[in-house]
């Protein structure tokens, strides 16, 4: 377990707080007397934020452990009764005369965001939000503790994930099958949770007027400019862009490496062939990384050392630890902390740029004014963490040795094919929940429907469970976070735009990314594209310069 020096506000204490908060504002007047209160509030957000996030940090290091258990349940448990108390708050900011001198002095964006909240919000949701939480929570507990037999050793889901990698074609193919069996041989119980989180979600979105979740889904999301038209003319671009320029990839690397017929377990190899690893383990991995951080610019150089000498990393991949990687804060300690599973591949060095670009924004914003400002939103937030992995591109042969260059072509390829597996995510979203009431079978359905659209190159070979429909199911965020997964997209626009410009000018680009970093979340998606001279992936023709590019080095053409 993680010890900081966290304080832990009590319900009752809590409570009481927000009651003197509410008193005090209410019987002031004077913008200099609202504006004390608002600070106090902020700072009781802080504290409550920092005890939350590291009451999850710690049990995601451990599920297994039942005071990690007992304690995150009592987080959700509380969880709608701080919301309600913060909503109480929001309004009272949000009328014209508390908001007009806070607004000149902070900017629009957090009203807008807080006006996101309210609309999502009532205090009938309250049992609701806890068993949205517990639900969820089912999904990460029934996968994060499996091992599986493979060649004779029992491996967990995040361990097999060095072989799916491996320059052996049959190593791959057995890697992947004892992979998906995991899911095959819960595939009930995945269809009952997600349906569970289905349902309940659409009942919130109807007890709040909402035909349907969509809606709140995107306030949710603090989406507060674009919207769900916007969403879909992207993913249209995606098929009329970055499909085209997949399937000539896939057929001109598959040949180039020999395949007869590309399967889904060649797809991770065949940017290079053969692919390359770290020359040590975790430990190493994470020197180099700050070594490598030191190398592309002081500030992150600095940022990267103190990471390191406050240990506020865990990487290794263990028995009971959560799957996946994420990185989290604590507003209190004004520090952020990287949670990873490294399992011995160039995953590896992916993972930690990307958790490392994360952790910088964290650290360059740790002053900001207000804690809706520490972060961005989450499409916003990708872009720091994506724009990281290309940014330290000429570093890699610090991991990679005479390999680097096949790690770029591997990384960029990934790059490619992600983009419409992550639409296709989106989209099997809102077809979910546009029709909430749909059968286990007639989701799965919808997945084949939208790996038509998107994916049409993809072929499972004898894999069982995706050839049934059943690949999304390994992605915690389709259960956990509605909504999310399109957000990787758009900020991977945006970081292949970083990465394009540095290949010109690469201070420039490092000037920009740097100073984006700093402003945190004080602007919406849009404008923080623009302030950083990036294009929107909304505006037309945005995808088709970015996959030109990244086409052409592929091929040898640049």
């Amino acid at each position: 377990m993680i010890d900081l020096s966290v304080e832990v506000p009590g319900e009752r204490l809590l409570g009481e707080r927000y009651a003197q908060l509410q008193a005090e504002f209410d019987k002031s007047e004077a913008p200099q007397a609202k504006r004390r209160v608002f600070d106090a509030w902020d700072a009781t957000r802080r504290a409550w934020r920092s005890h939350a996030n590291l009451t999850r940090l710690n049990y995601t290091l451990d599920t297994r452990r039942e005071d990690c258990r007992a304690a995150i349940s009592e987080i959700e448990r509380r969880s709608p009764r701080v919301i309600s108390l913060d909503s109480s708050m929001q309004k009272r900011f949000l009328a014209p005369g508390a908001r007009r001198p806070l607004e000149t002095e902070l900017g629009a964006q957090a009203f807008d965001l807080w006006s996101a909240d309210v609309a999502a919000f009532d205090d009938a949701l309250s049992a609701d939000l806890v068993l949205e939480a517990e639900t969820a929570r089912k999904y990460v507990e029934l996968v994060s503790g499996v091992e599986v037999e493979f060649r004779g050793e029992r491996k967990t889901l995040a361990a097999l994930g060095a072989f799916t990698r491996s320059s052996d074609r049959e190593t791959r193919h057995d890697a992947e099958r004892a992979r998906w069996k995991i899911f095959s041989d819960r595939r009930e119980q995945l269809d009952a949770i997600y349906g569970d989180l289905v349902t309940l979600r659409d009942r919130m979105a109807r007890k709040l007027g909402d035909e349907n979740y969509l809606a709140l889904g995107y306030r949710r999301m603090h989406r507060v400019d674009y919207g769900p038209s916007d969403v879909a003319r992207y993913r249209d671009e995606v098929v009329r862009v970055v499909v085209p320029a997949v399937r000539r990839l896939i057929e001109r690397l598959g040949r180039k490496a020999g395949f007869e017929r590309v399967y889904f377990w060649d797809e991770a190899v065949l940017g290079a062939g053969r692919s390359p690893v770290p020359q040590g383990d975790g430990a190493w991995v994470v020197a180099r990384g700050v070594e490598a951080l030191a190398a592309i610019d002081p500030a992150l150089g600095e940022f990267g050392r103190m990471m390191a000498e406050r240990g506020l990393l865990d990487v290794v991949n263990r028995p009971g630890k959560a799957v996946g990687a994420y990185c989290t804060s604590f507003p209190t300690e004004k520090v952020p902390f990287v949670f990873a599973n490294f399992d011995g591949t160039r995953g590896d060095v992916k993972t930690l740029m990307h958790e490392l670009g994360h952790a910088f924004q964290s650290w360059r914003s740790r002053e900001k004014p207000l804690i809706d400002y520490l972060t961005p939103t989450l499409e916003s937030a990708e872009i720091h963490s994506m724009s990281l992995e290309y940014l330290s591109w000429p570093e890699m042969g610090r991991f990679f040795g005479d390999r680097a260059a096949d790690y770029r072509n591997e990384h960029l390829l990934d790059a490619l094919l992600f983009l419409p597996y992550g639409v296709a995510i989106d989209h099997f979203q809102h077809l979910v929940y546009a029709q909430p009431s749909a059968t286990p079978a007639e989701r799965h359905e919808m997945w084949r429907e939208v790996e038509r659209r998107y994916l049409p190159w993809r072929d499972y070979g004898d894999l069982e469970h995706p050839n049934r429909g059943g690949l999304w199911q390994e992605k915690r965020h389709v259960y956990s976070m509605p909504f999310y997964y399109i957000d990787y997209t758009l900020a991977l626009c945006c970081a292949l735009q970083f990465w394009h410009r540095a290949n010109n000018d690469r201070r420039d680009a490092l000037d920009a990314y740097v100073a984006l970093c700093g402003r945190g979340g004080e602007a919406p998606f849009g404008e923080l594209v623009r302030s950083a001279g990036l294009k929107s992936p909304f505006e037309p023709g945005t995808l088709e310069d970015v996959v030109a590019s990244a086409e052409a080095v592929l091929t040898g053409t640049a």
